[in-house]
């Protein structure tokens, strides 16, 4: 009981304050590393956010053995249960190094800051419901979805309160559990004078459809399939693991798309799914991988003409998601990318290519929310609004029932 009373106490408050500090904490399914941001929030008690101002940015990179390890728990046919465990806890030591950093970087005595909101790194998102057994004997519809990070490692090594699980509560509720970082779109980038859509590319692409003089229930959001992650893939395997990216495009540049592969790869039964709609790396990861590979060898394409051609493939998987679920209802005026592919050149000018000159393509830098930020003050926010016990989830964006507050507190 005191422990519950403990909790209630913290949040009342909390709630009961007008200015905020939280920690955001991110890592993607790009598996490049972790995005540690500090946010003021300020929001009068009871009331929506009034602002949320960037105060710290800090990043750390994933080794390559680290990278190696989380990768391998993203397919069953390399996912070992002692590594889950120890990537589980492991994960909360460097989410404790990535929270320290950003608060000694800011300046900020760490007595000020309220909390941690941690993602965690997702290893599996099934989405899918798939037939369980069920406790009376009848299979019953399960589906859901697996963040790795200890947030008792976080809350031990930091000394601070740590939001987690988010994603968990919205697919109790029915939902999808994804996209949740729209929830922050509409206060950083909406206009009351233009369409927008954020587009997010990661690992996975996901869009956040901001109408002119939008309110949150006006907001679409969806995985649009794909980001970095096949590019990502190709460039690992043709490199023999030297290289786990295309920095700035470059490569991609130097190729030849082969749209007719192109064309193929869109036949994938997920991109004619009307929204609401989430993917990950279990559909898109190293399976997809190979056999795009093998597609790429039996066509003759050399290294840069298969990278150019995963590119051109994120790049038509955008803007016919576009096309198809957006433009048709929607006017849109302008695009701001962030994530890893807002500093692929190449891909922002295929996709500028595949949209047409009506519409202008960005980064999120261009107003300026840096463009590896979005996600983790997204976190940041998504846990400042568990605290204040509203909910975070956008049920016309995940397919959930209801809203509801979303987050554990580990205190």
């Amino acid at each position: 009981m005191g422990v519950a009373m403990d909790e209630i106490g913290f949040r009342q408050d909390y709630a009961s304050r007008r200015e905020h500090h939280i920690v955001g904490i991110m890592s993607g399914t790009s598996l490049d590393g972790i995005d540690a941001c500090l946010v003021r929030i300020l929001a009068a008690a009871g009331e929506a956010v009034d602002s949320v101002e960037l105060l710290a940015h800090s990043y750390i990179p994933y080794s390559p053995q680290m990278r190696a390890l989380v990768s391998g728990l993203c397919s069953p046919d390399t996912a070992r249960i002692d590594d889950l465990t120890y990537v589980h806890f492991g994960l909360g030591e460097w989410y404790a190094r990535a929270a320290l950093m950003v608060i000694a970087e800011s300046g900020i005595d760490r007595s000020r800051i309220d909390a941690i909101s941690m993602h965690g790194q997702t290893v599996w998102h099934a989405p899918e419901p798939r037939q369980f057994p069920g406790p009376e004997g009848r299979p019953l519809p399960v589906k859901g979805t697996l963040q790795l990070g200890s947030a008792a490692v976080l809350r031990e090594r930091t000394g601070l309160p740590v939001i987690s699980e988010h994603r968990e509560r919205d697919m109790a509720a029915g939902g999808e559990g994804a996209p949740l970082a729209p929830y922050i779109d509409s206060i950083l980038f909406g206009s009351k004078t233009e369409g927008r859509i954020v587009q997010n590319i990661g690992g996975i692409g996901n869009a956040t459809v901001l109408p002119a003089a939008s309110a949150m229930a006006d907001i679409l959001a969806f995985d649009t399939g794909p980001g970095n992650m096949v590019m990502d893939a190709v460039v690992s395997l043709w490199s023999s693991g030297r290289q786990s990216y295309d920095e700035g495009g470059a490569i991609a540049a130097r190729g030849s798309a082969c749209e007719s592969i192109v064309a193929e790869l869109m036949r994938d039964p997920y991109f004619a799914r009307r929204p609401p709609k989430s993917t990950g790396r279990e559909v898109y990861g190293a399976s997809f991988a190979s056999a795009f590979m093998k597609r790429a060898k039996a066509e003759g394409l050399g290294f840069e003409d298969s990278l150019a051609t995963a590119t051109a493939f994120t790049a038509e998987t955008i803007a016919a998601a576009y096309r198809d679920f957006i433009l048709p209802t929607t006017p849109i005026a302008s695009v701001l990318v962030a994530g890893g592919g807002a500093l692929n050149a190449t891909l922002l000018a295929m996709l500028r290519s595949r949209l047409g000159a009506g519409i202008r393509v960005g980064t999120t830098a261009d107003c300026g929310i840096p463009d590896s930020c979005r996600e983790a003050m997204a976190f940041a926010v998504l846990g400042h609004e568990s605290l204040v016990g509203r909910p975070g989830n956008l049920p016309a964006v995940t397919g959930a029932r209801f809203p509801v507050i979303l987050g554990s507190i580990t205190l």
